[in-house]
């Protein structure tokens, strides 16, 4: 192995040796923060609420389309009520009303 001269001075070497001190004494100082419990238990909070975010959003976006899909069944493109599908739906919900208040009337007599 070949030696390699080296040409700085003393005064370039200290300089050097203290900014590589300087250097290492942030990186211990920034491994010393991301191992400190405090900041381990704050980004696995983080990461927890980004994931619940993240599936309330989606679930948002899936509850929306499945609005948007059946408000497409009863309203025409101009936004008018569909006739022919709402009334039926109507006659159907009266119908279970009456029944629910026949069960509940016949209950108390």
């Amino acid at each position: 192995m070949a030696e390699t001269s080296d040409t700085r001075t003393p005064a370039q070497i200290e300089a050097d040796i203290k900014r590589r001190r300087e250097v290492l004494a942030e990186t211990l100082d920034e491994i010393g923060v991301r191992v400190h419990p405090k900041t381990i238990v704050g980004d696995a909070k983080a990461k927890v609420v980004s994931n619940i975010d993240h599936t309330l959003g989606r679930a948002y976006v899936e509850v929306n389309r499945a609005v948007s899909e059946v408000r497409a069944q009863f309203v025409d493109q101009d936004g008018a009520p569909r006739l022919e599908r709402v009334v039926p739906v109507a006659l159907v919900a009266v119908g279970l009303v009456g029944l629910l208040a026949l069960g509940t009337r016949r209950r108390k007599g």
